[in-house]
């Protein structure tokens, strides 16, 4: 139980960071701001290659342009404001914020898979035991 705990802890230090990370890299002028809107989409898998590629030629049916790769797990968009009003005629949410792999997905088959290597174990103890 401590390790995980420890493992929480240090998992949530890293968000922290990363978020603080995007804020110190997005120091627009208000000017660069107007009539713009931006986004971070996120994964828990590598954006690299054909799924970077993909990512941007989704992104772009809703208006939305590359402004920068923070890294593997994180990229920034930016679109005019005015193309909200085409939001609704393609099939990707223009604000989705996850691609692939969310964290929480992730976390998910984590856990899942260390309650099932335990059940295993059980299973086998009480078997063998």
């Amino acid at each position: 139980m401590a390790a995980a705990g420890a493992a929480g802890a240090a998992a949530a230090q890293q968000k922290r960071k990363k978020d603080e990370e995007e804020e110190m890299l997005t120091e627009y002028r208000p000017i660069e701001l107007e009539g713009w809107e931006f986004k971070i989409v996120r994964s828990a898998a590598r954006i690299t290659g054909e799924k970077f590629e993909q990512l941007c030629q989704e992104e772009a049916q809703n208006g939305w342009e590359l402004l920068e790769k923070f890294d593997d797990y994180r990229v920034r968009f930016k679109r005019k404001v005015e193309k909200r009003q085409d939001d609704g005629y393609e099939n990707i949410d223009p604000y989705r914020t996850t691609f692939g792999l969310s964290e929480n997905r992730l976390a998910l088959f984590i856990v899942l898979g260390v309650l099932g290597v335990m059940g295993v174990v059980v299973y086998l103890a009480i078997t063998f035991g």
